[in-house]
């Protein structure tokens, strides 16, 4: 599936610019005035991705007035919502199974100063933090549903409210809102996407071992993509990530970081660079992608239960990051240097004149040993049973890998009985 999509978006490239840029105006606007937690800025904020993501084709799993939620606080309760809807698999396997991908779409309001006796009018745009990931959100939901037949996993898009109150939205989604947060196998966070330069690289933070993490980020790559985030290690600055992460679930926060902008009234629109901002959006639909084909997310390193899943299927070579080896070479090798140097022709099989090829399947498990040695396509049991014998006294193989786990691969050669 993941070839046939690289085939068929190989000279796409998705020209969000414009939207991206007019979804952070409208976000940004005066009437909005700065989306602060409970006011009727957020609710049009609200409204907004609401009817972005209903016209994208997603799916709504809340009506207009989402997913409403009060907060407690000293000035009084403070009522916000998140916007939640879905754009469904098509695996029957996997389609109950669910990445979120999400951002918060509150900000800090505005702020009443007296200068030299008169009244002055502060507004907190909050462009980058966090208009520009939700932006990349709302396209990227479009990109998704216009492709829908490609994803196996379900993918979840949530505009989170109250983010700046302590990520209540969030929180309310993963412990209160969401009954089936057993099945979501990630989460993908998009927090400050707009700006560029020397301190403000595209990056991503995960908590997976370095394995499966490098494993996906360089699966993405193999995709038409212009750009790729670095590795953000340590600690990265709180976002709705952080419950996902409470829970265990992997997570994946991509952001162009900080800047001294943030959080004041100098974070505007034109501080964003679009087409970084395309690009990056282009990036995460592949990711996501790849993500959704992913058989596991969980890391193979600290979660035994998949590393123990991973290790029962059976693969075919061509799954494995690494094939499996017959003395560090080939299926090849192994036909030439033990098959045939110990193959014995049966006499009687000489006698009849029985001749032609024996195909012959088995499994090197997981720990190198040869099993379920099996004709395939036989001629007669005289053949058939010595090609079966000298496969099954075969020396131990180097087992193939897949994220650095060893796995179980079944192989099929073909056995050739010729006479002179």
């Amino acid at each position: 599936m993941l070839e046939f999509c690289a085939a068929t978006l190989a000279a796409q490239n998705f020209a969000v610019a414009p939207a991206l840029r007019s979804h952070v105006d409208t976000l940004c606007s005066e009437e909005l005035e700065g989306r602060l937690a409970g006011s009727d800025g957020e609710r049009q904020a609200a409204l907004y991705l609401y009817r972005q993501l209903s016209e994208a084709g997603v799916t709504m799993l809340t009506d207009s007035l989402g997913q409403d939620f009060k907060i407690s606080s000293d000035g009084g309760a403070v009522e916000s919502r998140n916007i939640v809807g879905i754009v469904e698999g098509f695996d029957p396997e996997l389609r109950e199974e669910y990445i979120v991908v999400g951002a918060r779409y509150d900000h800090l309001g505005i702020n009443m100063l007296t200068i030299d006796g008169e009244p002055v009018r502060q507004l907190y745009p909050g462009a980058d933090c966090n208009a520009s990931g939700v932006a990349v959100m709302l396209e990227l939901a479009r990109l998704v549903a216009g492709y829908q037949g490609l994803f196996r996993r379900s993918i979840i898009f949530v505009g989170f409210g109250a983010g700046e109150q302590g990520m209540a939205g969030a929180w309310y989604f993963v412990n209160r809102a969401f009954t089936e947060i057993r099945q979501v196998k990630a989460m993908v966070d998009l927090d400050r996407l707009g700006r560029t330069g020397e301190d403000n690289a595209f990056s991503c933070f995960s908590q997976l071992g370095t394995v499966d993490f490098r494993y996906i980020l360089d699966k993405t790559l193999e995709q038409p993509v212009v750009t790729s985030p670095a590795v953000l290690k340590g600690s990265v600055f709180s976002s709705e990530h952080l419950p996902f992460y409470e829970k265990q679930i992997p997570v994946f926060l991509f952001t162009s970081g900080t800047a001294r902008e943030h959080r004041t009234i100098k974070d505007t629109p034109r501080l964003l660079d679009y087409n970084a901002m395309e690009a990056r959006c282009n990036y995460l639909f592949h990711f996501l992608l790849v993500l959704a084909a992913e058989d596991e997310i969980s890391s193979a390193e600290a979660d035994p239960v998949a590393r123990s899943r991973r290790a029962e299927r059976i693969y075919a070579p061509s799954d494995c990051d690494v094939r499996p080896q017959f003395f560090h070479s080939n299926e090849k090798h192994f036909l030439q240097s033990w098959v045939y140097k110990y193959l014995k022709y049966p006499s009687k099989a000489i006698e009849r004149n029985l001749q032609g090829q024996v195909l012959v399947s088995f499994i090197v498990e997981s720990d190198g040993s040869v099993t379920n040695v099996t004709v395939e396509h036989g001629i007669d049991p005289l053949l058939d049973d010595e090609a079966v014998r000298v496969v099954e006294v075969s020396p131990k193989w180097i087992p193939g890998q897949i994220k650095g786990v060893k796995v179980r691969t079944r192989i099929v050669i073909p056995v050739e009985f010729r006479l002179k």
